[in-house]
């Protein structure tokens, strides 16, 4: 059995980043990956790209954990926990990205974060990524599955794809509000400082509330595949 896993884990892997159908993008195939193009919609509404599938040249730090491979960011660990992050800071914004979990996996997407130059450890918010379905994370605290602001505010569950198949999400940062939409469902739609009331202040973490950071895949030890990564700065 745990042979037939490595083979599961191996063709997961392997995949190529090909064309999703629901993510409203266009893309080029060049040799086995893809080149990922804004549609026009979104060059209306002020969208640029962070990812395209053939560079990573807006992207920066551990870039020996993740590397591009065939149109994607694949996280591959090799010592443990390693952070990638946009060169660029951002404030407010809407995220769009896509992204395949191979099974058991876990890492995080990082909002406003600072650059850390450590092996691991974190400077900002968190989203989970996560294989909810997972039975080794099956006694989890609420807030610390797929899309929840790790800690504070819990994503509702249920609309995660299996590990394997590629999910859309978006990502809205509005000041102190936070919404998150997988699948076409929003599955948070919070507020920082509402999440923290009652909260003694001495235990709640600063870096919850930064008001401008790098956005960052924070590693876990899994591995993660990521495409067709945009966004919109400045929204409001």
């Amino acid at each position: 059995m745990k042979h037939l896993e490595i083979i599961l884990v191996f063709l997961l892997i392997t995949v190529s980043c090909h064309v999703s159908k629901n993510s409203g993008s266009q893309q080029t195939i060049i040799g086995k990956g893809t080149t990922f193009r804004l549609s026009e919609e979104e060059k209306k509404e002020g969208y640029k790209v962070l990812f395209d599938g053939t560079s990573m040249s807006q992207w920066t730090s551990n870039t020996d954990e993740y590397i591009l491979e065939n149109g994607c960011i694949v996280m591959y660990p090799k010592a443990g926990h390693g952070n990638l992050y946009t060169k660029q800071e951002f404030d407010n914004f809407i995220l769009r990205f896509e992204f395949l979990l191979t099974p058991e996996a876990n890492s995080g997407l990082g909002l406003r974060h600072k650059m850390i130059t450590a092996q691991s450890g974190y400077d900002g918010m968190e989203l989970q990524i996560l294989d909810n379905e997972a039975l080794l994370y099956k006694d989890l605290k609420p807030y610390q599955y797929h899309g929840s602001v790790y800690g504070w505010i819990p994503a509702k569950r249920g609309f995660l794809k299996p590990a394997g198949e590629w999910n859309y999400q978006e990502v809205v940062a509005d000041g102190d509000n936070i919404t998150v939409i997988l699948n076409g469902t929003v599955i948070v739609d919070g507020n920082l400082r509402e999440a923290t009331k009652g909260t003694p202040a001495d235990k709640i973490p600063a870096t919850l509330f930064y008001e401008k950071g790098h956005i960052a895949f924070l590693g876990h030890n899994s591995v993660v595949k990521f495409r067709n990564i945009r966004i919109k700065e400045r929204f409001r």
